[in-house]
């Protein structure tokens, strides 16, 4: 039978075990997360820079500093409407919701729910196309650029649309 204390002993080594792989997980983890810090801080740093002497327009606030950018691109942060702003500086999906339902389609001004404008950007109307397009939609309706008559049907406010 072993001894009391040699069972401690072993319950000690195995808890050591696990707090050693532990804190080498917390370091790892530690290390990606520095990584993704950077990356946000150099992607910003670049967005900031002037390129050039072209027109750039500012979007959104970095922290204390604007960041500017020239255009969109995909995947980017869809700004709060303001007066002077063009939907050239939304991202390419944003845009082309917006030219849909300003008038790129044939049907200027017209409001219209998730369905017609999938149909308008020629997308399949299968549940997943439609429920991405809704999101963005509400998301250019909670950002300002979009009015939303009702739920689900959208509109572009006069002065807001004119494509990209």
């Amino acid at each position: 039978m072993p001894s009391v204390m040699g069972l401690l002993e072993e319950r000690e080594r195995v808890a050591r075990q696990r707090v050693d792989a532990l804190q080498a997980e917390l370091r790892e983890a530690e290390a990606v997360w520095e990584r993704f810090v950077i990356a946000r801080e150099t992607v910003g740093e670049v967005l900031a820079e002037p390129r050039g002497g072209e027109d750039v327009v500012p979007v959104v606030v970095a922290g204390e500093r604007p960041v500017q950018v020239r255009q969109a691109v995909p995947g980017s942060v869809v700004p709060h409407w303001e007066a002077g702003l063009a939907p050239a500086v939304l991202a390419p999906d944003y845009q082309q919701i917006m030219d849909v339902l300003a008038g790129g389609n044939g049907m200027r001004g017209e409001a219209m729910d998730c369905r017609q404008l999938a149909a308008g950007l020629r997308l399949e109307p299968v549940p997943a196309k439609v429920e991405g397009v809704r999101s963005k939609a509400k998301r250019l309706a909670a950002r300002g650029w979009l009015a939303e008559e009702r739920p689900g049907l959208f509109s572009v406010p006069v002065g807001r649309g004119g494509g990209s």
